[in-house]
């Protein structure tokens, strides 16, 4: 199986800057896709950003260019950097890796609070 473990979450204020990882335990290259999901308080979970393991990105329109998603295959990390942050923002985001063989991941997820 696929073990994925997010970091980089935390409090910070409103117009701040984070940079998530999720270090995944296989090699990045055998995978379809990856991507960071969130879920708000009592909201339904939606995509952030995706990323194939060809290297295409696609993200989430209601975005508008604040975040940027790279995988890094030294480190078999998936990263997501998150710039201008607003209190909607605030979340619990989730790293999700599609291994073409043995399926869907999640992580645990990490908290993100943006305070204004």
């Amino acid at each position: 199986q696929v073990q994925l473990v997010e970091s980089g979450g935390g409090l910070v204020q409103a117009g701040g800057s984070l940079r998530l990882s999720c270090a995944a335990s296989v090699s990045l290259f055998s995978t379809n896709s990856m991507g960071w999901y969130r879920r708000a308080p009592g909201l339904q979970r939606e995509l952030v950003a995706g990323i194939t393991g060809s290297g295409f990105t696609h993200y989430a329109d209601s975005l508008k260019g604040r975040v940027i998603i790279s995988g890094d295959i030294n480190n078999n990390t998936i990263d997501l950097q998150m710039n201008n942050l607003e209190p909607e923002d605030t979340a619990i985001y989730y790293c999700a890796v599609n291994h073409p063989n043995w399926g869907l991941f999640w992580g645990r997820g990490t908290q993100v609070t943006v305070s204004s």
